[in-house]
């Protein structure tokens, strides 16, 4: 946990000082060493929230993104639930930092109780995920020459996509991956449309993180991605051409050499 509460205030975890849990009260312990980023503990093994797990640098990373009030959020559902959300925005999104493996279940779970939720999966926590998942994509086609969208066939050959593909949540996957001028990428990865195919686009880091920053998400998910979703399911009700078979997607088309064209 990066907070603790120490005079009504949340501080970082500092040797010698002592703080309370912004969710069950409790003690926490400071924890600063050479080895570990610094962090609170509650004592002994117990945790108030079995939905917390162990914060790495690239948790860290992607919260000091945000506002320091919008981090680390205590949200109650109508039956007075609770859970700590890794980020709140303003506008009531939560965004939630995988790293470890999550069960199905689970990830229902906090979809529902969250309701507008973003999930953020570190895709380099395996070492054969991003490999897969570019070899996956590499089969694939690009839906629009304006855009960077891509369609492929059994995403249940990559690992990450059968694993988090969902049926209305918005993903995306951190690859660590950087464009010639340093501009950091992810994967959107598009809510299950159709049986067998699934859809992913290039996004600027950057841009989600505006996105969210300026209150503008909400305008966005409500417009431009319900307008390419519409697309793309407009797309896979049409009857598909056997004799106008797609080519694949040569290296240069589906990874981004420079600052990407056609941007989401």
């Amino acid at each position: 946990m990066k907070y603790a509460i120490i005079d009504g205030i949340k501080a970082e975890a500092t040797k010698g000082k002592s703080g309370k849990c912004p969710s069950c009260g409790a003690e926490l312990t400071p924890k600063c060493g050479e080895f570990k980023i610094n962090h609170w503990a509650h004592k002994g093994k117990r945790t108030c929230d079995p939905w917390w797990e162990n914060e790495t640098d690239w948790h860290r990373s992607w919260k000091g993104n945000f506002p320091c009030e919008w981090q680390e959020i205590v949200h109650f559902d109508k039956d007075g639930e609770k859970h700590i959300a890794d980020v709140k925005t303003s506008s009531g999104w939560v965004l939630e930092f995988q790293h470890s493996y999550l069960e199905h279940a689970e990830r229902k779970a906090r979809n529902n109780f969250y309701g507008k939720i973003v999930w953020v999966i570190d895709g380099t926590r395996r070492k054969t995920d991003k490999q897969q998942f570019m070899e996956w994509i590499s089969h694939g086609t690009r839906v629009s020459p304006q855009l960077p969208i891509f369609r492929a066939a059994f995403p249940n050959k990559c690992r990450l996509l059968s694993e988090w593909q969902d049926d209305r949540t918005i993903i995306f996957f951190d690859f660590n991956e950087l464009v010639a001028d340093g501009d950091a990428i992810l994967w959107l990865v598009f809510p299950k449309l159709a049986d067998e195919v699934a859809y992913v686009a290039w996004f600027q880091k950057r841009s989600l993180v505006e996105l969210h920053n300026n209150g503008q998400f909400d305008d966005f998910f409500d417009n431009k991605f319900a307008e390419i979703v519409k697309i793309i399911r407009d797309k896979e009700s049409r009857p598909t051409n056997v004799n106008n078979q797609p080519r694949f997607m040569t290296a240069a088309e589906r990874r981004p050499r420079v600052r990407p064209r056609g941007r989401l």
